[in-house]
């Protein structure tokens, strides 16, 4: 799927300004805080946050600059997983999940050596990816998507159980951001 369609996706789903009293991200629109809105250069009120400027944070942030945009090119269902994490979690958690799975799923460093979890998609990363792709085909790639996913439950209730405020939130990723 492209990644203008990812970038949709996301919008329509974290749907337009919301200032939640336990969301410690304070006020957002289209899932943009406004602390990202700051950092790219949005000084005015988060209830009129640009659509567009959303977006082009999407691309650069999520997608672009942690190199998922390179997964993509291999295992495009994993890329929109991955997307979808680091929007969530964090670009880095996402790339750690993903490097993790790798690493448990290399049969012993059978297949490819094991790597480092940096949270960073480097050479290791998408040689790692693509052999283990070519090893075990096409449902290689949806194997890799579970593994990820299940990870990203762990740490939503991880996260709940943590911070009791974020219950709030517990249905709500597990119902859209888990298996969607």
């Amino acid at each position: 799927m492209p990644i203008e369609e990812l970038i949709e996706e996301v919008i329509a789903r974290e749907g337009g300004y919301s200032n939640h009293p336990a969301d410690r991200g304070g006020p957002t629109r289209w899932g943009i805080t406004r602390a990202v809105a700051r950092q790219h250069g949005f000084t005015g009120d988060m209830r009129v946050f640009p659509r567009q400027e959303a977006a082009a944070i999407y691309r650069r942030l999520y997608w672009l600059r942690p190199r998922i945009a390179d997964v993509a090119q291999r295992a495009p269902a994993l890329a929109a997983e991955l997307f979808d994490t680091a929007i969530n979690m964090g670009p880095a958690v996402a790339i750690r999940f993903l490097q993790r799975a790798l690493n448990a799923l290399n049969r012993n460093a059978g297949d490819y050596p094991d790597m480092g979890v940096d949270g960073v998609i480097g050479p290791a990363t998408l040689a790692a990816l693509a052999t283990f792709l070519d090893h075990r085909g096409p449902p290689g790639e949806d194997v890799l998507i579970k593994a990820v996913e299940a990870l990203q439950g762990e740490r939503y209730l991880a996260l709940a159980e943590r911070r009791p405020a974020n219950e709030a939130f517990l249905y709500g990723w597990l119902a859209n951001r888990i298996g969607s």
